[in-house]
């Protein structure tokens, strides 16, 4: 499942907190499960298998890496406890690496949330190179769990994430193997599921739009491959329209 989510390795460069290093570094977040709840104890506080559940892993002190499941990007307004599509722990995958997005600078504040997310979910031993980033939750703009990513801040850029439906490859020796999005193989009777297909088709052109506006004027990641980059000229134009959209409606008379 890691391999069919979207990958960004987020950025503290340029933030005057680094991130937290903790004994649980790959770390589980769902804004619907609160860490230590009495439904969900300790380790179960979030589970992987959920459309909603983010992989949390700072690779150093400044760079950290966010996972999210292909089915949230797409809809980000899915449920966050349901099952993600085809959710299992172990088979064939393939992972494109020019996928990966990078670039993207976190704010102070960003930083802080990420920090409170790691220590919450910390079994008991915790590391910062500064004592006073042990602290996040005295600094951090809120610390209301749902509330967390409120602004999409651990979404990726949306404009580069690709619709694909799956990939196929094949070998000298003339066999084949494909799987969809999901890791459907094609006996899989909900192989490329068109219906599925084309709802998320409609859900991910809204969200698209919807984290524009979220993110309007903050950094965005990039990635490596050249048949995205079209899709920095449809985030100009896709802002300048609802920007346009927006001055209309402060321009229109209250009824």
């Amino acid at each position: 499942m890691w391999t069919e989510g979207v990958w960004e390795v987020v950025s503290a460069d340029k933030a005057s907190i680094k991130f937290l290093l903790t004994d649980q570094p790959v770390t589980f977040f769902n804004p619907r499960v609160f860490p230590v709840s009495p439904k969900f104890p300790y380790p179960l506080d979030a589970e992987l298998q959920h459309v909603g559940t983010r992989t949390i892993f700072p690779l150093s002190l400044e760079k950290c890496l966010i996972i999210t499941h292909l089915q949230l990007v797409r809809d980000p307004w899915f449920n966050p406890l349901h099952p993600r599509a085809n959710a299992r722990s172990y088979s064939t995958a393939m992972f494109d690496l020019r996928q990966i997005q990078t670039d993207r600078q976190l704010t102070d504040d960003e930083v802080l949330r990420i920090n409170f997310i790691l220590k919450r979910r910390a079994t008991r031993y915790l590391a910062a190179a500064e004592k006073d980033w042990l602290y996040p939750e005295r600094y951090v703009s809120t610390d209301h769990w749902s509330k967390l990513n409120d602004d999409w801040f651990l979404f990726p850029n949306l404009y580069k994430v690709t619709f694909s439906s799956g990939i196929v490859a094949g070998w000298k020796d003339g066999t084949s193997w494909a799987a969809d999005e999901y890791g459907r193989l094609r006996s899989n009777p909900k192989y490329q599921d068109k219906d599925q297909h084309a709802v998320e088709w409609r859900t991910a052109q809204k969200a698209k739009r919807a984290w524009l506006l979220k993110r309007r004027g903050k950094s965005v990641g990039k990635n490596h491959d050249e048949f995205n980059a079209s899709e920095d000229r449809i985030m100009e134009e896709d802002l300048l329209k609802e920007s346009a959209t927006a001055q209309r409606s402060m321009r229109s008379p209250k009824t």
